[in-house]
C-alpha cells in the first residue's frame, strides 16, 4: 500500500512538472523587452522590407503601398528579435499586377491617394533567415 501511494505521488508530481512547463512553451520568455532603436539599423530595415511585402501580398488594394516615414523603432529580444515599427505608408501608382514595386512613386491625384498609418511586428531569426509577421494593424491617416 505505501509503495502504491509513492508511485501515486511520483505521477502527481510529474504531471505537475509537465503541466508547468507546457504551460510556458505558449509564449516566449522576454530577455530584453521593447527598446527604442536607430530607424535606419539594418535589422530595422530587413523587418520593414518583410513587412511591406506582406502588406502588400495581403492588401485587397489594387495598388502596392511603400513607405512614406518611420515614426518609432523598437527591438525586443526573446527567443527571436522582435521589432516594432511605426510607418506612414502611401498608396503608390504601380499596380499590384505590374510587379514592380521598388521605383513606385505616391499617388498625386487626390482622388487616388491613400495614407495609412500602420503598426507592425515582425520577428526575426537571421541565424536561421527566418522572418515572421507577428502584428500588422493600419488605419486610415
Amino acid at each position: 500500500m505505501l509503495r502504491l501511494c509513492q508511485n501515486l505521488l511520483l505521477l502527481v508530481v510529474t504531471a505537475v512538472v509537465v503541466s508547468r512547463s507546457v504551460h510556458c512553451w505558449g509564449s516566449p520568455k522576454v530577455v530584453r523587452k521593447f527598446q527604442d532603436i536607430p530607424k535606419d539599423y539594418v535589422y530595422v530595415q530587413q523587418a520593414l522590407w518583410f513587412a511591406m511585402k506582406e502588406f502588400n501580398r495581403e492588401s485587397i488594394d489594387k495598388y502596392t503601398f511603400k513607405v512614406m516615414e518611420v515614426l518609432k523603432s523598437q527591438e525586443q529580444v526573446t527567443d527571436s528579435l522582435d521589432y516594432f515599427i511605426e510607418v506612414k505608408i502611401g498608396r503608390t501608382m504601380c499596380k499590384k499586377t505590374s510587379g514592380v514595386n521598388e521605383n513606385c512613386l505616391l499617388q498625386s491625384n487626390p482622388k487616388m491617394q491613400k495614407i495609412l498609418l500602420c503598426t507592425f511586428i515582425v520577428a526575426s531569426k537571421p541565424w536561421k533567415f527566418e522572418l515572421t509577421m507577428l502584428k500588422n494593424e493600419c488605419k486610415v491617416a
